[in-house]
């Protein structure tokens, strides 16, 4: 295994971005933070203009990210630059005679920033869920087809190895070996975006 392939996704960008890795990067995040402001209605019509900002202002720091060790460190730094972005465009709209929903984007701001708010677990309930998602299948390519419906079926569905590997045509080991396989990648890829809890 090459040295960029055991590094993780994040310290790949960090390290050269603008490169292949910033494309997955950006194909990994543009489509969440898109689909988190267009279901702000508030935010609908403008979400393509925001998620240019946020990427770029994220294309800018990610060197500069540390992770501090807690659990979501990665997603909440995420979350504060989307935060001082939607301000800042609130702000500059603040003077256009069609501002719409000035309030309302105080109070998405409000939310979004406070992280205890129901706004903010929802963030990070939908960053988790779509980094996984997104992320397995970016990896799927890397697996031998069978390797990957065993470990589909085995713990993406829950079938019991046993089923799985007659279905298969292989060894209850070798379903066991699948899913760890695939879930050491996973983690490898996700490192400092996904924490484990």
């Amino acid at each position: 295994m090459s040295r960029d392939t055991s590094l993780s996704l994040l310290a790949r960008v960090s390290d050269r971005p603008g490169d292949s890795d910033w494309q997955r990067f950006a194909d990994l995040y543009e489509p969440l933070i898109r689909g988190w402001l267009r279901q702000r209605e508030v935010l609908y019509h403008d979400a393509d203009d925001l998620v240019q900002e946020i990427m770029t202002v994220v294309i800018r720091r990610v060197g500069d990210f540390e992770h501090n060790g807690r659990i979501g460190a990665f997603r909440t730094w995420l979350r504060t630059i989307t935060v001082h972005c939607l301000r800042d465009f609130w702000r500059a709209g603040k003077n256009k005679p069609a501002g719409v929903g000035g309030s309302d984007i105080q109070e998405l701001i409000a939310q979004l920033e406070d992280p205890a708010s129901e706004m903010s677990r929802l963030w990070d309930q939908e960053h988790d869920r779509h980094v996984m998602r997104r992320l397995l299948e970016m990896l799927q390519g890397e697996f031998e087809p069978k390797t990957w419906q065993a470990f589909q079926r085995f713990a993406l569905n829950n079938v019991p190895a046993a089923q799985v590997a007659q279905e298969l045509g292989i060894t209850t080991n070798a379903v066991f070996i699948a899913k760890s396989r695939v879930l050491t990648r996973l983690r490898q890829e996700s490192a400092g975006i996904l924490d484990e809890n």
